[in-house]
């Protein structure tokens, strides 16, 4: 299978903030912004691979600055690295005032994401390689982040066999 550069699956979705996507506090909803998030990761996966993707786990969420009802909200995503049938997908999101030009990071994510093929089984998929500084920056310490994600889907299998449903 060809290696992929992160390139390949850079995905940038923009959009404006509305008032139902917001709190009491005139800011979006952090879970509205995690479906974004989740959404423009998924076309980044299925960029890369051209296969369906399913999510494995939203590793991380960073909130770093609010976003408000004034802000149009841009969500960039690439994979930043991959395993067998697995793939790392970073977004990076930023909130432009839509009246003054001031763009801040306002998030942070990584996602990890499994390719199927036609009858639902994992499947492998092309291995990625870095041609920026970002992406060589992500890319070398994705194995990293892949281990953590390992030892905590223990962990939290773990804590479903105890706290689970109850037969």
């Amino acid at each position: 299978m060809k290696k992929k550069p992160c390139s390949a699956s850079r995905t940038i979705q923009t959009d404006l903030v509305l008032p139902n996507d917001t709190n009491g506090h005139n800011t979006l909803f952090g879970g509205a912004l995690m479906s974004r998030i989740d959404r423009v990761a998924g076309i980044a996966a299925m960029k890369h691979c051209r296969m369906a993707t399913v999510t494995a786990s939203m590793d991380s969420v960073d909130f770093l600055h609010p976003i408000t009802l004034r802000d149009a909200v841009t969500l960039e995503a690439f994979v930043t690295w991959t395993g067998k049938s697995s793939m790392e997908v970073f977004v990076s999101v930023t909130a432009e005032n839509t009246f003054t030009g001031e763009k801040r990071a306002a998030a942070t994510s990584f996602l990890t994401f499994v390719a199927l093929d036609e009858k639902g089984n994992p499947t492998a998929v092309p291995s990625v390689y870095p041609e920026t500084e970002e992406e060589e920056f992500l890319f070398s310490s994705g194995e990293e982040r892949a281990q953590n994600r390992k030892m905590r889907r223990s962990h939290s299998r773990e804590f479903a066999s105890k706290f689970g449903a109850k037969k």
